[in-house]
């Protein structure tokens, strides 16, 4: 059993980064699912539910922007650090000495409506009921609180979150009857070693419908 919620989320930048692109960071066109996944839980998660996303409706005009900032070219290899743990000695990456700069593609002025329900798990307890989380993740989502600030594919992009309890706002795209957006990132199979699944993410009327609500309907 689900409960549904549609979610505003705002923000004056964002970079939902394309995986395709390896030195510079090139946004999609709008919003992922997995994008809008990690924000719901920032606001709200127990072992108990797993959110799902039914929709993300694209409000404002999709619009592009660039800057270019410094950067660590390298990380701190995890072999490095464990080997520097078991021996007892320090490792360090000084990143003065190590620094790139790469340009970012990103999204200004972003707003989407995200429609969302959740699903129990098989780590629900006795006490773990729809109503009760339910109820929990519209009283935090009315609050404006969160477990760690969600952001917009960047963590340096904060995300503004609240709850659409009216009726959503008019779309820039609601007469575009369609629009392809190609493939795009859906979520993590963490079951199955962390492999990527994508889709084909098509827009009708601002409204892009993620895989599972299209096979339900």
């Amino acid at each position: 059993m689900g409960f549904g919620i549609k979610v505003l989320i705002e923000g004056d930048r964002a970079c939902f980064t394309r995986p395709e692109m390896k030195s510079e960071r090139v946004s999609y066109d709008v919003m992922t699912p997995s994008a809008a996944r990690g924000i719901l839980e920032a606001v709200y998660w127990k072992p108990a539910i797993v959110w799902r996303i039914d929709s993300i409706e694209v409000l404002n005009e999709i619009v592009f922007d660039t800057f270019r900032r410094n950067e660590v070219a390298n990380k701190l290899s995890y072999r490095s650090a464990k080997s520097a743990f078991d021996k007892g000695s320090a490792v360090a990456e000084i990143a003065s000495e190590d620094r790139q700069q790469r340009a970012t593609t990103y999204l200004k002025h972003v707003a989407y409506v995200v429609a969302v329900h959740f699903e129990m798990t098989d780590k629900a307890g006795e006490t773990d009921t729809p109503e009760k989380h339910y109820n929990i993740a519209l009283r935090r989502l009315r609050k404006g609180q969160c477990f760690n600030q969600p952001y917009l594919g960047c963590r340096e992009f904060a995300a503004n979150v609240s709850l659409l309890e009216g009726e959503s706002p008019r779309s820039f795209y609601e007469s575009d009857p369609m629009k392809d957006l190609g493939f795009m990132l859906y979520d993590i199979d963490f079951e199955h070693d962390m492999a990527p699944m994508f889709f084909r993410a098509v827009m009708r009327n601002g409204v892009i419908s993620t895989p599972l609500s299209e096979a339900k309907s």
